[in-house]
């Protein structure tokens, strides 16, 4: 935890002092718990992974502004964060799951900006790759957590057995994490 100026908590990734893990773009390569084919290796069983610790803290971590980066696990942070939010934004729209299933699997898959080009939103908090591979291994492996991460907002902002999206997490769709917004 970092105490930030306005006198509250920013939350950091636990993760950021793993030494175990490939360095790309300045992030870390981490486990996730996924089906969803990528370069991220699989987590251990009952182990929470970067996902589930974005999700934990993504209501409080997008009261912010400012973030100050304590390692590479928090660019995942903080790239999931602001990816959190356009889902939210999508679903927003969606008037059931199965519509949000389409949209968000849909969005995981548009073309998106990644360290090092132009329309990067976060172009100041990444170096851009060193390579054509790291470049594309960036791509793959943003595109693997976005799609994990799609699935697993769904199932919190569909976790009510009326179908009807949860207005407790929809309402952050409105928050901007320090005044980002990916494009």
């Amino acid at each position: 935890l970092c105490l930030c100026s306005l006198g509250g908590m920013v939350y950091h990734s636990s993760m950021n002092d793993r030494t175990d893990v490939q360095l790309v773009s300045g992030m870390s390569l981490l486990p996730i718990k996924t089906t969803c084919r990528g370069p991220a290796p699989p987590a251990a069983e009952g182990e929470d992974d970067i996902i589930d610790e974005v999700l934990l803290y993504f209501k409080a971590n997008t009261l912010f502004k400012n973030f100050e980066i304590k390692g590479p696990a928090d660019r995942v942070l903080i790239y999931l964060t602001l990816y959190i939010t356009q889902c939210l934004l999508k679903l927003e729209k969606c008037p059931s799951k199965a519509d949000g299933i389409r949209q968000l699997t849909s969005m995981a898959h548009e073309q998106f900006s990644i360290p090092g080009e132009s329309g990067f939103a976060l172009g100041s908090f990444f170096p851009s790759p060193e390579s054509p591979q790291e470049a594309e291994l960036t791509r793959t492996y943003l595109k693997q957590l976005r799609e994990e991460t799609g699935r697993r907002v769904l199932t919190k902002v569909f976790a009510s057995d009326d179908g009807q999206p949860s207005k407790f997490w929809l309402v952050f769709s409105k928050r901007k994490f320090m005044n980002k917004v990916l494009t």
